[in-house]
């Protein structure tokens, strides 16, 4: 294989003149050192790209990282003391991920030393490899307990301990490790794009097989982590990956872009960066995808700097944790801070303009996040403090966060954004799973896939889920949920998404400003069955439940909101006539007779309720609940509320009198519409055939028609099929229609005049088709 010398030699110089300028290379490592070698050029890379550069050591946030980073190893340097088993006494090699912590606290130990060399330091920390190299992290080893710990998680830290103090370790040393490597992450998992070696897993894997290719000269090992690579960049149609629609699903059937995509997009970021015009460079075009993913899969769920947790999967129960070396709170900011930091990441391999974009929206952020702010996440290391205050720095303008509705529905999510407040829908189906649980973690975590709906008005600021809401919270009256009172067993329903509803009927249509989303619930072990819709307008979402039928035996629910008010929350609840309002938050509409039961109560909880790695604290936060009581054992019960995020109360009132509300057109177990006349909008969710005003479907359907103003002479209808049968539907709209000027490939024209009549593919996944017309 050709190895452009001049590559090498300019790679060198630019890493080493940033790095060593800093302290950060260790001694004797010289420009001439990597002169005419890509392998080294390659590893001075890396230790930039791991270990920062172009920041003052001295200036703050830096200068306090670094002496947290010093205080930390040397904590783990007077602890260590091998033994048979473990090495440190706190850390046996038993747990779930044992060895990966205790390779985490020789990495600390590396960092320090790395940044201050210090001959006592390194002499420990070879020790403590030596240890684990010895017994237990060696071919002779077979894996047990958690795979992820011997294929990922130990891997990828002692590649990089390796990479940081190559001159400093012996060849045998350095060949113990290549062959631990090489044992746990043979080729065989890089051969089918298969079983655990799918989407940010496979990037996790080549991330290690490509680092250890590098220290160990091994251009073999580097091209196959490279080429195996590829399989991750094309959209996906089913399991693990992403999808055309911006959905991101780990473990086959669980949303889960706020971390195991958080984990691809930093792994992708790194081996761009790395690889970047090298004679391994990856130049497969579908890399794209990747890229293209940051602004329509991933930023449409960070909000205000935090990631929506109803992408997080089992994280949410996360927490404090007791084996943290850092009192972190890994909440929503901690997942949107490591998100965007990951992006920041890729936009090094980005396009100008691309890179402009993103820059714009990670300033932002940066910006707009007051609740933790992003510029002094203690769970950054230097390297990503440099890269996201140079952003900071940057003439950037900061981009606010957009408006516009983002329907992801191979994942069985929805985000609405609105001027001052955003939304997000959670739901289940055959396709995704009610949650996800497993090694200890969220086994409580039954209804987040029952309609879940989390919001943030711009008055409440970040803190409304990240505030020991997990732990805190009923895990029965999760907002916005319909749910039999049947308290589930805890992991009910089966480990690492099992739990999936055999519901088809589960997604919407969107015009990418307004939408339909709906779900048929089928409840987690229980008889429950449920039609819920939410019908996302400009200042309000409309909140339909029909055909709500169990045989439990116990009270089924359907709970308005649960909000966290903190600590001693004192914020007043007002309620009228139709309608209640909650000081600082936002108000409720409920037309007709049906009234909220309401409590205020204060809960106490810990992070290890909820798993079995979580600290044991104890906080307690006060409450407020609002719930719809259907009664026990309901037949066909029903509900109808308006959520008005951030309003007045006086707004909330004039909105229940009636003034320039939506009209509720249907809301039975066959059909649930609404009519919003100043938006010329009318959405219906067809769980049946049949009609709804003007609109005829003879299928399940879901249907958005818009006029931008009622005298419009043209309009737009968007129409999916949730169900993803492999029948077409047929849509009427009654209207005179003079011609159709525009509409997708998956839509057929049957008709046009007194009434307008389309053909929708059956093929179409589950996305949205639009038709635009002239009206006659």
């Amino acid at each position: 294989m050709s190895q452009p010398s001049d590559w090498s030699r300019r790679t060198a110089l630019t890493a080493l003149a940033s790095l060593a300028a800093l302290g950060s290379v260790p001694a004797p490592a010289t420009a001439a050192d990597a002169d005419g070698d890509p392998y080294q050029a390659l590893r001075l890379r890396w230790l930039e790209i791991s270990l920062g550069g172009g920041y003052d050591p001295a200036a703050e946030p830096y200068a306090t990282r670094l002496a947290e980073t010093a205080a930390r190893a040397a904590a783990h340097r007077a602890a260590m003391a091998p033994g048979p088993g473990r090495l440190w006494p706190d850390l046996a090699h038993d747990p779930p991920d044992g060895i990966t912590r205790a390779y985490g606290r020789l990495w600390t130990m590396t960092q320090a030393y790395a940044h201050t060399p210090d001959p006592g330091l390194l002499a420990d920390t070879v020790r403590g490899l030596d240890h684990l190299a010895a017994t237990v992290y060696h071919p002779g080893t077979t894996p047990y307990g958690n795979w992820w710990e011997w294929r990922i998680g130990s891997p990828r830290l002692l590649m990089d301990i390796v990479a940081v103090l190559y001159e400093k370790l012996t060849p045998d040393r350095r060949e113990a490790a290549f062959a631990a490597v090489d044992h746990f992450v043979p080729d065989s998992l890089l051969d089918a794009y298969t079983g655990v070696s799918t989407g940010a897993n496979r990037v996790d894997l080549c991330r290690s097989v490509a680092l250890r290719g590098v220290l160990g000269r091994a251009p073999a090992r580097i091209a196959l982590a490279r080429d195996a690579l590829s399989p991750v960049f094309p959209h996906v149609t089913s399991g693990d990956g992403l999808y055309a629609d911006g959905s991101f699903v780990q473990h086959t059937w669980v949303a889960y872009s706020g971390t195991y995509g958080q984990v691809l997009l930093d792994g992708v970021g790194r081996l761009l960066a790395l690889l970047a015009g090298s004679p391994w460079a990856v130049t497969d075009p579908r890399r794209q995808n990747i890229l293209d993913s940051v602004e329509r899969a991933f930023a449409p769920l960070i909000h205000n700097g935090l990631m929506m947790d109803c992408v997080s999967g089992r994280a949410v129960s996360r927490g404090i944790q007791r084996s943290d070396d850092r009192r972190i709170l890994r909440g929503d900011h901690f997942h949107g801070h490591a998100m965007i930091a990951a992006i920041a990441l890729l936009a090094g391999g980005a396009s100008a303009a691309e890179r402009e974009r993103w820059h714009s929206r990670i300033k932002g952020w940066i910006e707009r996040d007051t609740t933790t702010p992003v510029l002094r996440s203690r769970q950054f290391g230097v390297a990503d403090l440099a890269r996201l205050h140079a952003i900071a720095a940057s003439p950037a303008a900061p981009a606010p966060e957009p408006v516009g509705h983002t329907l992801f529905a191979a994942m069985d999510r929805a985000v609405h954004r609105r001027p001052g407040w955003a939304a997000s829908i959670s739901m289940a189906s055959e396709r995704i799973a009610h949650y996800e649980c497993g090694n200890g973690e969220h086994p409580r975590g039954w209804h987040t896939g029952s309609g879940m709906l989390l919001w943030w008005p711009a008055q409440a600021q970040g803190g409304q889920y990240t505030d020991w809401f997990w732990p805190t919270v009923d895990p029965c009256r999760l907002p916005g949920t319909t749910v039999s009172t049947r308290r589930p067993a805890d992991r009910e329903g089966g480990e690492w998404g099992l739990p999936k509803p055999a519901a088809r009927w589960v997604g919407g249509a969107c015009d990418g400003e307004y939408a339909a989303v709906g779900q048929h619930l089928l409840g987690l072990g229980s008889t429950l069955s449920a039609r819920l819709s939410w019908f996302c307008a400009d200042d309000a979402i409309v909140c339909l439940g029909a055909g709500i039928s169990c045989w439990d035996g116990v009270p089924v629910e359907t709970v308005v909101d649960n909000r966290n008010l903190g600590e001693a929350g004192a914020a007043v609840l007002t309620t009228g006539p139709g309608w209640a309002h909650l000081e600082g938050h936002g108000g409720w509409v409920f037309p007709g007779a049906a009234r909220p039961r309401t409590l205020r109560e204060d809960r106490t909880g810990a992070w290890s309720d909820i798993n079995a790695g979580g600290s044991t604290e104890r906080a307690t936060r006060r409450y407020q609940t609002l719930w719809l009581d259907h009664g026990t054992d309901p037949v066909n019960a029903s509900y109808a509320y308006l959520l008005m995020p951030g309003a007045s109360p006086r707004a909330v009132a004039a909105r229940a009198a009636g003034r320039s509300g939506p009209a509720v057109l249907a809301n039975s177990a066959a059909r649930q519409a609404v009519h919003v006349p100043r938006l010329g909008l009318t959405a219906v969710n067809f769980w049946q055939p049949g009609t709804v005003g003007a609109l005829t479907s003879g299928a399940p359907a879901s249907v958005l028609v818009r006029r931008s103003r009622p005298d419009s002479r043209t309009a737009t209808l968007h129409l999916s099929d949730p169900t993803r049968s492999a029948e077409p539907v047929e849509i009427v709209w009654r209207r005179p229609v003079r011609r159709v000027t525009a509409h997708d490939p998956g839509i057929e024209v049957l008709g046009t005049g007194p009434a307008l009549r389309l053909r929708l593919s059956g093929t179409t996944a589950g996305a949205t088709h639009r038709c635009e017309v002239t009206l006659s």
